[in-house]
């Protein structure tokens, strides 16, 4: 069965910095993009940031841009979230999760697309 693995998350104050791993087993996250998502308490899942599989194109929601930045190492089989000057509104549970479409500009936070989600890891921004 296929699997996406979070991990990373943690309790780190405001201004610090975190690194979310997404780890792919059962299938080569190359042929995919891969997005991240989060959702906070209350609130809808949002998407945050998105990685093409044909070109590595990448893709950012407002609120993340210039702070966080997604990569992939196929070798590894992992997608990664580097996340740096962190705020509390950044506090949320962070989701990955595939799709075997391309994705663009105006798609790739459209939770619809993703077929399948790993089990999120929790990140918590307090001082």
């Amino acid at each position: 069965q296929v699997q996406l693995v979070e991990s990373g998350g943690g309790l780190v104050q405001p201004g610090g910095s975190l690194r979310l791993s997404c780890a792919a087993s059962r299938f080569i996250l190359g042929y995919y993009a891969i997005g991240w998502f989060r959702q906070a308490p209350g609130k809808e899942r949002e998407g945050v940031s998105s990685i093409n599989n044909s070109d590595g194109s990448t893709y950012y929601a407002d609120s993340v841009k210039g702070r966080f930045t997604i990569s992939k190492d196929n070798a590894k089989n992992t997608v990664y979230l580097q996340m740096n000057s962190l705020k509390p509104e950044d506090t949320a549970i962070y989701y990955c999760a595939r799709t075997k479409s391309q994705v663009s500009g105006g798609t790739w936070y459209n939770l619809w697309q993703y077929a399948d989600w790993g089990q999120g890891t929790q990140v918590t921004v307090s001082s």
